[in-house]
């Protein structure tokens, strides 16, 4: 592979940037796969037969895709045209180890036209922007002596630092493990990414609602797409 190639010049020319990757599942396999190490590592590593280079590739990686190739699959109004073995094919793409980097999952459902007319004006963009700008702010003091910024810069002594877990959200991770057959990896992002739904709330410690909103978000693992 050239050290060229456009799947390395993409994940580094974006360092600290967004990748976003629409129809994720229209992409080869192969092309997914080279995501794995920067998404764990956030480098990239390029071996040639006299030298190895790497690269910095930290980014945030945002994806979208169907739920098969006509994209009709569990729509209420039409029908899915795929068969089973299409969808598997078509879902095999996406790799369980690569799956498992994926901080949030969420399946969309389609919205009936009455339903959108029917839509109440949301929070505003800036009221939005200031509660995240306070939670970054609480992270960047919070990891002021740890050599990081944010919660998903987070190693395992961290995670066990400022993600203590009371009765009520361990028995809820145990729940979640065994239900959902999680990862150490998926284990650990629940709690990064609950850690930063409490700091958006502007709140010290984590609670079972926090756990819970952030085990919702890992649709994935339930074998769903």
């Amino acid at each position: 592979m050239s050290i060229c190639s456009p799947k390395y010049q993409t994940v580094t020319s974006i360092h600290n940037g967004i990748l976003f990757c629409d129809e994720l599942l229209e992409f080869k396999k192969s092309v997914l796969e080279v995501l794995r190490q920067p998404l764990e590592d956030r480098v990239v590593t390029v071996s040639r037969a006299n030298r190895t280079v790497t690269y910095p590739a930290s980014f945030m990686f945002v994806a979208a895709c169907n739920p098969c190739p006509c994209g009709y699959l569990g729509d209420n109004k039409r029908e899915c045209v795929c068969t089973q073995a299409q969808i598997q094919r078509y879902r095999a793409k996406l790799s369980g180890p690569l799956m498992d980097r994926i901080d949030i999952q969420l399946q969309v459902s389609s919205i009936d036209i009455k339903d959108l007319t029917k839509l109440q004006p949301g929070e505003s963009s800036e009221k939005i922007r200031i509660r995240v700008e306070r939670a970054r702010k609480i992270q960047m003091d919070r990891f002021k002596e740890e050599g990081i910024l944010y919660n998903s810069q987070m190693n395992e002594k961290l995670i066990r630092k400022y993600c203590e877990l009371d009765e009520s959200s361990l028995k809820l991770m145990e729940q979640a493990v065994t239900k959902l057959g999680l990862s150490a990896r998926a284990y650990s992002k629940i709690l990064k990414v609950a850690r930063t739904i409490a700091d958006l709330e502007e709140s010290k410690n984590l609670s079972s609602k926090h756990i819970l909103e952030a085990i919702q978000y890992r649709i994935l693992d339930k074998g769903n797409l």
